[in-house]
């Protein structure tokens, strides 16, 4: 395999597209394999959990989960650097890639099943990956097994009939406020793209390729349209910004959507899981919400309190944090 990381990997995968956009914006060696019947021999090899994207290193080292992925290879690359030197604004992008990761998929998901027409776009495209060599009759069995696999997997995420409205009232809202946010700047930290970039640009270009998501950002988001195209082979063009710069436009995301949904709704998940229960309900912006609780996200929320406690000085970022409604969470 000489020096490249291989990255295994489907393009309807927001995890599996941010780890990738990450190797191109490095410039690292990489073979970009998309995950199909063909393909199955190193990745069984490999893979420990029967998901994508999977990484294997030079040194013939299999790794999974985005976030880990990136921080790994990271500490071996670190120039050019995806963190902020301002202490606070690196924090906020560690806060923003959780959020992408974690509710930011909410969005992907419940829009690419909700609706008859992404249910048909996705499966399509997802059974199309998987056997791109299949007849008319294999493909469209493949398709209908897809969509009812995925249909039935919405709750997993928490979309349902009570909850759909509240996902795609987030989704709208952080459009709005992302548009402002990149009508003079290349990326959500500045001129280079940072940690948070691209956990957010995953889910958001996903949903952009599925009908009704990408509609509604063709139609109302030119600027954030523009990012998402950027980000497929990003660049450094400038360098980050202070946080005092970028807080006029990012605090109102950080507030109406970290704050008030994102966080109480993760700390209610590890309630749940901690207590055992098969079901937890919690109150976002005066909304109920239900669902299953998310083990992985249990974890996540973990790891994302171990990074704030790492913190050397948290006395700038504890005043911003504050502000969001996120200190208490972050501080256990």
């Amino acid at each position: 395999m000489a020096s490249e990381y291989h990255i295994h990997g489907i393009e309807l995968s927001p995890y599996s597209v941010k780890v990738r956009s990450y190797f191109r914006y490095k410039g690292i060696p990489h073979r970009w394999i998309p995950r199909s019947l063909d393909a199955e021999g190193e990745y069984q090899k490999y893979a420990k959990l029967p998901l994508v994207p999977l990484v294997v290193t030079p040194e013939n080292e299999g790794i999974q989960d985005s976030t880990p992925i990136i921080e790994h290879v990271e500490a071996l690359h670190p120039e050019p650097s995806i963190h902020p030197a301002d202490p606070v604004a690196k924090f906020i992008s560690v806060l923003l890639e959780e959020f992408g990761d974690e509710w930011g998929n909410k969005w992907m998901f419940h829009y690419r099943w909700a609706r008859e027409a992404d249910q048909l776009s996705g499966a399509g495209r997802i059974a199309m990956s998987m056997m791109p060599t299949a007849d008319e009759a294999q493909f469209a069995n493949s398709t209908a097994m897809v969509r009812e696999r995925m249909v039935n997997r919405v709750s997993f995420v928490g979309s349902n009939p009570v909850t759909a409205p509240q996902i795609e009232d987030s989704f709208r809202d952080t459009l709005a406020i992302l548009e402002p946010h990149f009508a003079n700047r290349a990326y959500l930290f500045g001129q280079r793209p940072a940690f948070a970039d691209f956990a957010m640009w995953g889910q958001l270009y996903n949903a952009w390729t599925d009908p009704t998501p990408g509609a509604i950002i063709d139609a109302t988001a030119p600027n954030v349209l523009a990012w998402i195209h950027r980000m497929l082979w990003p660049r450094a063009e400038g360098n980050f910004e202070p946080w005092s710069s970028l807080a006029p436009t990012l605090m109102p995301l950080l507030q109406r959507q970290v704050g008030k949904l994102f966080i109480p709704w993760t700390l209610a998940n590890a309630q749940a899981i901690a207590s055992g229960r098969d079901e937890f309900t919690v109150e976002l912006a005066g909304k109920t919400w239900t669902q299953k609780p998310q083990k992985y996200h249990a974890k996540s929320l973990s790891a994302l309190r171990g990074k704030y406690t790492a913190l050397p000085d948290k006395s700038a970022i504890d005043a911003v944090l504050q502000q969001i409604g996120c200190l208490a969470a972050l501080r256990g």
